[in-house]
C-alpha cells in the first residue's frame, strides 16, 4: 500500500504476466512543471541542511522532500541543498489549486 502522502500517491497501477507470473507496478509518474504549483512561501537553505529537514521545517513531514524537489525543478533532492543561500520555492502538490 502507497502511503497518502507519497508521491506516487496518484498514480496508479499495471500488472504484468512473465513465464506465468504477475508482477504489480507502479505507472511512470511525470513531473509537473514547477511554475504550474502554488507557492506557499520561501525557504532559504542553510549550511548542513538535508531534503527532509526542510521539508519537516516547511511542512512538517520529512517524506515530503518530493515536493521541495517538483516545486524546484530538481530531481535529485540533495541539489535543493547543496548550496547554502539558495531560496527555494515552497509549494502546493500538483493538483492543489491555490496561492
Amino acid at each position: 500500500m502507497i502511503s497518502a502522502t507519497s508521491r506516487y500517491a496518484a498514480v496508479g497501477t499495471a500488472q504484468l504476466t512473465i513465464g506465468g507470473r504477475t508482477v504489480n507496478y507502479l505507472l511512470r509518474r511525470l513531473l509537473p512543471a514547477p511554475e504550474s504549483l502554488a507557492a506557499t512561501g520561501a525557504y532559504t537553505v542553510r549550511a548542513g541542511d538535508r531534503a527532509d529537514v526542510v521539508s519537516w521545517r516547511v511542512y512538517g513531514d520529512p517524506e515530503l522532500f518530493w515536493q521541495l524537489a517538483d516545486g524546484n525543478g530538481v530531481m535529485d533532492p540533495a541539489e535543493l541543498t547543496a548550496t547554502a543561500g539558495r531560496v527555494l520555492r515552497v509549494t502546493l502538490p500538483a493538483g492543489v489549486p491555490g496561492g
